[in-house]
Formats: C-alpha cells, structure tokens, sequence
C-alpha cells in the first residue's frame, strides 16, 4: 500500500477512494465516514450458537496404558500339582493300584501254611474336551485401533485365560456325569471332620472367623490344625511324620485367622512353621462354600509316590485361523483329567472353619 501512496498525487482521492487517512501522527488509518459505514455492514445478532470452547475430543487424553479387570487366581495347580495325561485323542485312562496281601503261620518242617499275593484294581477315569471360538472384524479391528488398543491381541489373551479358567475348576470339582472328580469331591476322600468348640460363644463346633471378625484365639485355631494333623497321621497310618512335606489349603478368608496371635505374641502361621518344617499354604477362593470354610491338609507324597495331581490332556490347542469375507475366527481347545488322587489317605478334610 506504501508504493501506491508515495505514487499518487491526489490524497483526497485516495482518502475518498480506500478510506485512508494520514494524519500528522500517523495514526488514524480509516476515516470516520469509512468506519461508521463498515459498521453498518455489521450482523446484528449470531447466526451460530453461542460457544466459547472447542470439541471435547480435541483436548482428551487417552492413556496407552491398558488397565485389566483383575481376576481370581488359578491355584489347584499350585496345591497339587499338574501333569500331561495321554493327548485329545484319549477318551479314558486306566491308573492300575497294587496291593501286597499275605500270611504268615508257625513253622514246621512240613508245614504248608500261610501264603503271600497281590491284588490289583483298575480304577478309570474318563476325560473332558472343551473349547472356544474367538472372532474379529478386519473394521472392528480398525475401530479399535483408533483407541490405540491391539483387540486381535487381546481376545487372543481372553480365550487362554476361559480356557484355564475352566481348567482350574475342573481340577476342584471335576466334570459332573463322568468319572472326572475334583480335589474338592473325589468320592475316596474321607469325610471332613469338624473344628473344636470356641469360648466366644455357645456354638458346640465354632469357625475360626464371624461376621468378618477373627473370634477364635491363636491357641484355638492351632489346637483345630492339630487335629487336622492328627487325622491325617491315623489315615496313613502313622506314615505322615511332623517333617513330611505337606501343604495345608484353605480359603483366603480362613487364612487371615492364621495372623492370631497367642499371649506370647507368636501368631498361628508362625507355630505351624514351627512344628511343622515342611508345611506350605496356599491359599483358593474355592475353599469357601455354602456348607462352611473348607480346609485340606495334604501330605504331597507318601515313600516316593504323589499323592495326586492335576491332569490335562492338552494344555492348549489352537486350531487353524479361518478367514471370512472381511473377518476371522479361530477356536482354541482343552481336555482336563480333573484332579487325580492317587492316595486318598493323604488328604485330611475340616469343614466349618
């Protein structure tokens, strides 16, 4: 605009023609006519709806790092231990048990009396398959990519974690219609035998813990696992010694209980580690259920045989990836055994804790 001004002569005309005007001062640019009648062009209301913001998505965050729903953890395993078992092609299993019988009787030189054997059973267990079909859409997998979240990857993660989900219950509690029991209802495990009565109150056989309290005292609650033990000694026959290696199972509730402390300020878990060298705990929200708190104390082998194990034919299967139009879908298998208890005798049960 400079070099059209300095070329002009006639500064009317140019006052009259852009609107300028130079003032001594150099600061008044438009005339006042020249302002009023821009004015006059002004709307006189908004057209738009009123805002003083912009899109909330402009200024949202979203944070790369996904936060998992947390879940229960799988503990049969921990507590007895896993083992493969034939593969997906085996329907049962056949676990042969040997017992030495005989009898002696006075000598003679033509004595023929007394005699030794053997008797074998076959127990059979049948197994259980399962599976499950995860699927994703190639604009599925795009609309959750603007998330920044990988959803292939994470429904890849889903079907392992059913899977042994399920697993892990079958170890507890088996397959119902087929000779597939749990660590929880193996028809050989003896009966459960009750805790002992508790000062707190007139309950004839109290638990350890009421209304979300610990009542029972330390002594209490040791004098319970006491009897445990003892039970478990009278079911081997005196073969479960102080040092066996044993793990006693319980629910996380009931293991709160352990934190008791006696008059010497020496709680319960530190009197079984005591007494008991070789004990582990573990703990399994299955040992919580309608009938009581449950717990389990097992000696983990007897002269070199396991007591049992969890068993599973395949760990995981991942069978092929099927391509559709504009999608996928791949299923993923497993077979449980159930929890195989070879020496029911090692497994001492209380109920009502």
């Amino acid at each position: 605009m400079k070099h059209i001004i300095e070329n002009m002569t006639d500064y009317a005309a140019v006052s009259k023609l852009y609107g300028i005007q130079l003032g001594k001062d150099a600061r008044t640019i438009m005339s006042k006519a020249v302002r009023q009648q821009m004015a006059m062009d002004a709307q006189p209301a908004l057209v738009t709806v009123s805002n003083s913001g912009i899109p909330f998505y402009l200024s949202n965050y979203i944070d790369p790092k996904l936060i998992e729903v947390l879940l229960t953890p799988n503990k049969a395993a921990v507590i007895l231990g896993e083992a493969k078992k034939g593969d997906w092609t085996t329907n049962t299993a056949t676990f042969p048990f040997i017992e030495r019988t005989g009898e002696v009787s006075s000598y003679g030189d033509y004595n023929t009396n007394g005699s030794t054997g053997a008797n074998a059973n076959f127990p059979v267990r049948q197994s259980y398959h399962y599976q499950t079909v995860s699927q994703w859409g190639e604009k599925q997998l795009e609309m959750y990519g603007l998330a920044k979240i990988d959803y292939s990857a994470q429904i890849n993660i889903a079907s392992a974690i059913v899977l042994d989900k399920f697993q892990n219950n079958s170890y507890f509690f088996g397959i119902a219609g087929l000779q597939n029991y749990g660590l929880l209802n193996d028809p050989s495990l003896s009966a459960a035998i009750v805790p002992g009565p508790k000062a707190y109150g007139s309950v004839a056989h109290g638990p350890w813990i009421t209304s979300g309290v610990v009542t029972a005292t330390a002594n209490e609650i040791y004098t319970d696992i006491q009897s445990l033990f003892l039970e478990l000694v009278n079911q081997s026959g005196g073969i479960v010694e102080m040092d066996t290696k044993m793990v006693m199972a319980l629910s996380p509730a009931s293991s709160v209980a352990l934190t008791a402390t006696n008059s010497y300020n020496v709680n319960v878990a530190d009197l079984l580690k005591k007494n008991f060298s070789n004990i582990r705990i573990e703990t399994a929200t299955q040992y919580t259920s309608n009938a009581g708190e449950l717990v389990q104390l097992i000696a983990e082998n007897l002269e070199g045989q396991e007591t049992g194990t969890c068993a599973f034919t395949e760990k995981m299967r991942a069978h092929p990836i099927i391509r559709g139009l504009s999608s996928f879908e791949q299923k993923k298998s497993q077979g449980t055994w159930g929890a195989l208890i070879f020496r029911p005798l090692a497994i001492a049960q209380m109920l009502g804790v």
